[in-house]
């Protein structure tokens, strides 16, 4: 079938117009120009930069003669010049050059700035004399220069040879550009070895930067002169430069060759100087020379794109039948990998872009559709590789929703709208979900399910900050947007309107480690996630009704964002399927921002009557959870608050917490009432004056942490507390698990005196607690101790919240 349709659409094939037009206009003109370039071109430019940098070679060569020449004439004429004022103080005594004249010194130096000090050392027939040095003061002192470290450097042994000046690099030892002028002269007494300390400044242009670099060595391959200064100040030595090689094998005074050095190609040209050592050689890469050639191969460019000019005008007309339907795709396909799926597409010409046009136009119309059946952001990240399959443990926080009295409303939908009641429904569904979703986007949340009304999001799995805390405080922010949003919505809406009642929402949310992935069968699949926090945030929902509250959040979404938010904390709660009671907290706004500042002022606005905790059934069937107390109006007689807790008589938690042993708190009255149904189970209330909280809280880390080390063995990791309120016989008991409900505890510890202990883990991911007991009792004696996760880690960077 495919094979047909091709035949019958495809007219003018792609490979026949590439292979015609595209390639023989490109090898007839841009195969003539290279061949002309290279021919022609390549040899004159090799001869013009050959001879080019010979010329540079020479130039720089003369004017470095002429420097060290000119020093050298002015010392010899300081030299003579001295040697002629000091007249003999005996007859057939020696001169005395130490005694010489300040008005010449500074006259000289006023004329030879470049020199910074002269060293003379004078042989006799027996002995050697002390050297005579002449300081040029004010350079020393402009430079940072000692007088003793010259004079220092000076009188060390440096080789002269009668008859020719030698040059040392004194530039490593001042860290200054200098240079050592050494060579012998016959004065009054005999020979005498002369060493000039001076810097090589008016050279600098002739060795400084440019297409060609010429650079000064010595006899021993020793830079003298360079445009970079680092090499000079380092003291870098040549002598296994290729053309230094050269130099040395050949013996003459100047040549011009091509070497290799380090895989790249150099013209270089060597020239010594008269009456020296010294040696300055100039160099030029290849691909340099070769620039010159490119610029003629760019010109020749222009020269066949002119000629091609007619035959482009002609190629245009076939090229649109190319270009623009790829462009189209091409932006298409930008789309579809965006996660836009909404695309229609045109076909524009009849062969096989026409054909994949249509095809890509099925596509995108099959994604689109499939696109609403699925979580679009989660499928756009797997398409794109982002999302593996598997799962992997994620610090995320949970989100849950869920509309007040949906059911009253649905049936008021089926009243006035009878069977069209069902799409109604789903049109008012719509609306509400589609401004919800938008503020879970806009704070990075994704949407991982719709049940019925309720909507289930998490923040910190395929989508993350990076920081558990942050995700948490999205995650918050954008229940609060729910309700901002939800609040406008209402204002807009017609009281009377059947088709489009008002609606109420509760919110849960719960943070924790929970397991996110790829979950289903090879046929169908979605990303969720599972674990604990997952039950306890679908669970702590239902109890917004019961609280009076639309967002509520636990006590460990609460460690995180607490700083953040105001909250009012609500009475900890015993929910089916977790151990410990449950702190939770209501959201009423953010920090520092306007509108409700407390709970009554969110119940007012929203319009939620405060709930009479004493009423509330909580036998009922579908309420899994126990509320632990209610605050009564009214003091006793010792002016104390009175709590009344409630336990149903099959809680999982001993009753001797509450009773008459429990530090600091007096049993006043115990009463058992019958319920007014058959069959139904009695509860004990108990009112307990508490006189003052007991408590212990951690001083070591919060609800999460990590703790690093070495892989290699056990990481000690130090817990730490501090209690108050409690008698002193009170033990405090810290277990650590690799399961949050305790029951695979690989460590577990009674400190009954101090408030710290040290305890070694491996690396891995643990859940730890720390409560305080009685005696022997394993029973703890208050219920909100603290608890969390630990992230025991090698990783480098220390990650902390």
């Amino acid at each position: 079938m495919k094979e047909k349709l091709l035949k019958t659409h495809v007219m003018f094939p792609i490979s026949a117009k590439l292979v015609i037009l595209i390639s023989f206009l490109l090898l007839a003109s841009l195969g003539a120009v290279i061949l002309m370039v290279s021919v022609l071109g390549t040899q004159e430019v090799k001869k013009t930069a050959e001879d080019n940098n010979f010329t540079v070679n020479h130039r720089a060569a003369s004017q470095a003669e002429a420097a060290f020449n000119a020093v050298q004439t002015a010392v010899f004429f300081y030299l003579e010049m001295t040697d002629w004022v000091n007249p003999a103080l005996d007859s057939g005594s020696e001169r005395n050059r130490f005694e010489r004249d300040p008005a010449i010194v500074r006259y000289f130096y006023s004329r030879n700035r470049n020199i910074a000090a002269i060293g003379v050392t004078r042989s006799g027939d027996d002995s050697e004399r002390p050297m005579d040095f002449i300081p040029n003061t004010d350079f020393l002192e402009s430079n940072g220069i000692g007088a003793a470290d010259a004079q220092a450097y000076l009188a060390a042994e440096f080789r002269a040879v009668e008859g020719e000046m030698r040059l040392y690099n004194a530039s490593p030892v001042f860290q200054l550009p200098l240079s050592t002028l050494v060579f012998v002269h016959q004065g009054w007494t005999g020979n005498e070895t002369v060493k000039v300390l001076f810097t090589p400044d008016d050279l600098s242009e002739s060795f400084g930067t440019g297409t060609n670099t010429s650079f000064l060595i010595n006899g021993s391959a020793d830079l003298l002169l360079h445009s970079e200064y680092d090499l000079v100040l380092g003291g870098a030595n040549f002598s296994s430069l290729p053309i230094v090689a050269v130099m040395q094998q050949q013996g003459d005074s100047n040549r011009q060759v091509s070497y290799n050095d380090g895989g790249v190609e150099y013209f270089g040209a060597y020239y010594r100087l008269a009456g020296t050592d010294a040696v300055v050689i100039t160099t030029i890469p290849y691909e340099l020379v070769f620039e010159a050639v490119q610029g003629i191969t760019r010109q020749n460019v222009f020269l066949a794109l002119g000629v091609l000019f007619i035959a482009i005008i002609f190629i245009w007309i076939f090229s649109k039948t190319i270009t623009n339907p790829v462009r189209i795709l091409v932006s298409a396909a930008q789309r579809i990998e965006g996660g836009d799926f909404d695309i229609e597409l045109e076909r524009e010409t009849n062969d096989e872009v026409g054909l994949l046009t249509d095809s890509f136009d099925h596509m995108a119309k099959a994604l689109s559709i499939f696109g609403r059946f699925t979580n679009k952001d989660i499928a756009t990240r797997a398409m794109r590789g982002e999302i593996k399959p598997g799962g992997l443990p994620k610090h995320a926080t949970v989100f849950f929703s869920d509309i007040r009295g949906f059911t009253k409303q649905s049936e008021d939908f089926v009243r006035a709208f009878g069977d069209d009641a069902p799409n109604r429904i789903v049109l008012w569904l719509n609306d509400y979900f589609t401004h919800m979703i938008r503020c879970m986007e806009k704070t990075g949340g994704v949407v991982d399910k719709f049940i019925g009304d309720a909507l289930m999001a998490h923040w910190g799995t395929a989508i993350t900050t990076g920081n558990p805390a942050d995700d948490a405080y999205n995650c918050v922010k954008a229940a609060l947007l729910m309700r901002e949003t939800l609040i406008a919505l209402n204002a807009e809406r017609d009281m009377n309107d059947p088709g489009n009642p008002a609606i109420h929402i509760g919110c849960s949310i719960n943070t924790g480690m929970v397991i996110a992935g790829q979950i289903g069968s090879e046929e169908r699949m979605e990303y969720t996630i599972i674990g604990s926090p997952v039950n306890l945030a679908n669970r702590v929902e239902a109890l917004n009704k019961a609280f009076g509250t639309d967002i509520l959040i636990t006590e460990d979404t609460w460690r995180l964002t607490g700083d953040r938010f105001i909250t009012e904390e609500m009475l900890p709660v015993t929910i089916k399927g977790v151990e410990m009671p449950v702190r939770l907290f209501a959201v009423v706004n953010l920090i520092n921002s306007s509108g409700p500042q407390t709970l009554a002022e969110v119940r007012a606005l929203l319009g939620i009557e405060a709930p009479d905790l004493g009423k509330l059934d909580i036998e009922a069937e579908e309420k899994k959870y126990a509320i632990h107390g209610s605050v009564e109006a009214g003091d006793d007689e010792t002016g104390e608050k009175k709590i009344v807790d409630e336990i149903p008589d099959d809680s999982k938690f001993d009753d001797n917490r509450m009773d008459d042993t429990k530090p600091e708190s007096v049993v006043t009255d115990k009463r058992k009432t019958d319920r007014r149904k058959a069959g139904r189970r009695k509860t004990d209330k108990v009112k307990v004056i508490v006189k003052k909280d007991p408590e212990i809280a951690m001083t070591s880390f919060g609800p999460t942490a990590w703790v690093l080390g070495s892989p290699e063995e056990a990481i000690p990791v130090f817990f730490s507390w501090t209690v108050s309120g409690f008698s002193p016989d009170t033990h405090v008991i810290v277990e650590v698990a690799l399961d949050q409900y305790y029951k695979n505890i690989v460590e577990e510890r009674d400190v009954s005196e101090g408030i710290s202990v040290s305890i070694p883990l491996k690396l891995g991911l643990y859940w730890w607690r720390a409560y305080p007991v009685n005696g022997e009792s394993r029973t703890p004696l208050i219920q909100n101790f603290p608890f969390g996760t630990l992230m025991v880690s090698s990783n480098e960077k220390e990650k902390k919240n």
